[in-house]
């Protein structure tokens, strides 16, 4: 996530999603090169991921700073809902369609615009989970 770089610089908020996952270690999507990482959270002990949402900002035109993606929240499988703590702009999405409780998921695919030069970039614009076949 890169904060808000302030007025005149060129922000792209979220920029890459990692699950750390027990069975399949640590998954990451594909990066951006802006921000760090935030803390991890994650579901109680026996539950899984089983869908997420992204906080998109839609594009603004002209010559205004696009972020794209801001933030993504997961829910578990026991219903705990897994803030990312991201940026504020745009608009939650719904909430993906569920995987089954006794998979849950174990992958994910991203869309991630490539640095922009000059241009406005946005660093991670869409996202998909997977869920486990097992």
């Amino acid at each position: 996530m890169e904060p808000p770089q302030g007025v005149f610089r060129d922000d792209t908020a979220l920029n890459g999603i990692q699950l750390l996952c027990n069975e399949k270690g640590v998954i990451t999507s594909s990066e951006g090169l802006w921000g760090s990482w935030l803390p991890a959270r994650g579901c109680p002990r026996s539950s899984r991921l089983t869908s997420f949402r992204l906080r998109v900002e839609p594009p603004r035109g002209g010559f205004r700073d696009d972020t794209a993606a801001n933030d993504a929240s997961f829910m578990c499988s026991d219903g705990t809902v897994l803030d990312g703590g991201g940026g504020a702009r745009g608009q939650w999405g719904n909430w993906s369609q569920p995987c089954p409780t006794h998979v849950g998921i174990c992958g994910i695919r991203t869309r991630v615009e490539a640095p922009q030069r000059s241009q406005d970039d946005t660093g991670l614009n869409d996202a998909a989970m997977v869920c486990c076949t097992q």
